[in-house]
């Protein structure tokens, strides 16, 4: 009799120890609730003491959360219509407050996060989301931190994942990008023109004041050209040459006109050798 009583006792023992001991992974915090009514003290990982059918604990994951949100279709500023969306990384900083003020704070985070985002996208250009992410992630996560502050939430991170455009704004994009390459191209090359019509100025400067220059510059010329193994040589004829044959070569004398009937008169001929002897 004895036996079985105490056989009961160390049943009913190890029963309400099963009941009373809870354990708490590392990543976790347990808020007890006795009677309905939130404990101040947090269970800290570990084993938790409970009291039975008087307790229950409640664990709350204190890890960052990955969560990402649904692409939203929205007009940006400059009325063009896009596709974003993002990623948010957020943790429990307060149990407390995460499992008493806010019924399912997941939900809560991704709605305020939606929502926040088709604001951001209203407000923007198209421009910014293409090419100022950083400001707009910077935004987006105040904005989403300011009401989860009361929940024991902490947004850690807010990304913005891709931004889709429709078919005719890529194809305009592209015309306008390829426009934009063209025009730099030209200003390049123009400006290279500018740059070696300087240059050649300078070197034609040079050419005048040292004759010579000129002379073996052609040559170089011609050299360059015969390395290319063609059957026809054009060998360009110095100016400066035709000049100074031109200024060396003596003038004839214009005949004089007769003063009478504007005709020219014929010059006067020698006598025959002839004429002389006889």
């Amino acid at each position: 009799m004895v036996v079985e009583i105490l056989s009961a006792v160390a049943v009913a023992g190890g029963a309400w120890v099963a009941a009373s001991l809870r354990v708490v992974k590392q990543y976790e915090r347990g808020l007890v609730f006795r009677f309905g009514r939130v404990r101040p003290a947090i269970r800290e990982p570990g084993l938790a003491m409970l009291v039975p059918f008087a307790d229950r604990l409640q664990k709350v994951n204190m890890q960052i959360v990955t969560m990402p949100i649904p692409a939203q279709d929205g007009i940006t500023r400059d009325n063009v219509t896009v596709r974003v969306d993002a990623v948010v990384y957020f943790k429990v900083i307060d149990p407390v407050l995460a499992a008493v003020n806010v019924q399912d704070y997941r939900s809560a985070v991704g709605q305020v996060a939606q929502t926040s985002l088709r604001s951001i996208i209203g407000k923007s250009d198209l421009d910014d989301l293409l090419s100022n992410r950083e400001r707009l992630n910077e935004g987006l996560e105040l904005m989403i931190d300011s009401p989860a502050l009361d929940w024991g939430i902490h947004i850690d991170r807010v990304e913005i994942k891709d931004v889709a455009l429709p078919e005719s704004m890529k194809r305009s994009m592209s015309r306008q990008a390829e426009a934009e390459r063209e025009r730099r191209a030209r200003v390049i090359s123009a400006d290279g023109e500018l740059q070696a019509s300087y240059k050649l100025s300078q070197a034609a400067a040079t050419m005048a004041d040292t004759p010579a220059a000129l002379q073996l510059r052609l040559l170089e010329t011609v050299v360059q050209v015969s390395a290319e193994k063609n059957s026809t040589l054009v060998l360009p004829f110095p100016v400066e040459l035709l000049r100074f044959l031109d200024a060396n070569t003596p003038k004839k004398a214009a005949p004089e006109a007769s003063e009478s009937n504007g005709q020219v008169a014929p010059a006067p001929r020698e006598p025959d050798d002839a004429a002389q002897g006889s």
